[in-house]
């Protein structure tokens, strides 16, 4: 048994997959094809950046989808490994959309549209380098959720996802999460501030969750061809009408990343194959069982030893 992960937002560096792109006609045409519905060169920006271009969310999740998009589909036509017959499909936050896209449920052209007003909407939800995100490490989430609620009358910060064992992330407004951090400085428990400057996955998205309900729910879905374990829930669905609806949900709502993966161990998965951009997800799947098969994909050597 084996399952399929596909990255989200951080993942993501210039010229990736650019070998990939170079050898197959039709990944360029894929490349094209995005281009041309998003009426801008994200092939451009992939390739040539500058990274910090990249780096807008607006951009870099598209980018991400459709590298993770291309990449499942030359494992379909250039290996024998039948990627399609995976148990589980998983992404991590805007992962889900690509893992979705490829068992099917949604058109490639509906998904890079969606991600586009997404990661638009979810910039634009708080003025920029107002919000954030703070990852904690080294510490059980209990211990974290403890400090949170202990100290609502200093600071409001929300658990945004939950990593893997020893790896959280905090999504507050900018000062709330300069008092968590001098908080956690009490305990010495270490903290990085990522580099982002919108505090996904918290009650602070709202104005992105009206938007995304709105165009989530004029695209048509399919029932998935692979069951898709939910960012939400941490479960796997194959729902379509649930899967929309926690979509919405997912903006707000914190990544369950460690709870999915022991869900998909514990349903007999020994091998993961994470597709995309990076080696993040694959990392945290190492934090959480040592003795897991882990297989990364994304450029020509990786094919070739799959």
């Amino acid at each position: 048994m084996f399952s399929v992960l596909f990255p989200g937002q951080g993942s993501q560096s210039v010229g990736m997959i650019k070998d990939i792109y170079e050898k197959f006609d039709y990944v360029k045409d894929l490349f094209n094809q995005a281009d041309n519905e998003l009426g801008l060169s994200l092939s451009k920006i992939i390739f040539e950046g500058p990274k910090e271009l990249l780096d807008e969310t607006e951009n870099t999740q598209p980018a991400i989808f459709l590298v993770g998009y291309a990449i499942y589909n030359v494992i379909k036509k250039e290996t024998t490994f039948k990627i399609d017959e995976a148990n589980f499909f998983a992404g991590h936050s805007l992962g889900e959309y690509t893992a979705l896209a490829c068992s099917g449920a949604i058109d490639f052209v509906d998904t890079i549209k969606l991600l586009k007003i997404r990661g638009n909407a979810m910039q634009n939800a708080v003025p920029k380098n107002k919000g954030g995100m703070v990852a904690v490490l080294g510490e059980k989430i209990n211990k974290i959720e403890e400090i949170i609620d202990t100290n609502k009358n200093k600071f409001n910060c929300f658990l945004a996802n939950d990593n893997s064992n020893g790896q959280v992330v905090i999504s507050g407004k900018t000062n709330d999460l300069d008092q968590f951090i001098i908080e956690l400085k009490k305990f010495k428990i270490k903290n990085v501030k990522l580099p982002v400057s919108a505090p996904f996955h918290c009650p602070l998205m709202e104005t992105a969750t009206n938007i995304m309900r709105k165009e989530i729910m004029n695209i048509s879905f399919s029932t998935p061809n692979n069951k898709i374990v939910s960012n939400v829930t941490a479960k796997p669905l194959n729902d379509s009408d649930k899967i929309k609806n926690l979509l919405i949900d997912q903006i707000e709502n914190p990544v369950r990343w460690r709870e999915s993966v022991i869900n998909m161990i514990n349903a007999g998965n020994r091998k993961f194959i994470e597709i995309g951009p990076g080696k993040v997800l694959s990392g945290l799947v190492k934090r959480i069982d040592r003795n897991i098969e882990l297989i990364q994909v994304n450029n020509i050597s990786d094919l070739n030893n799959l």
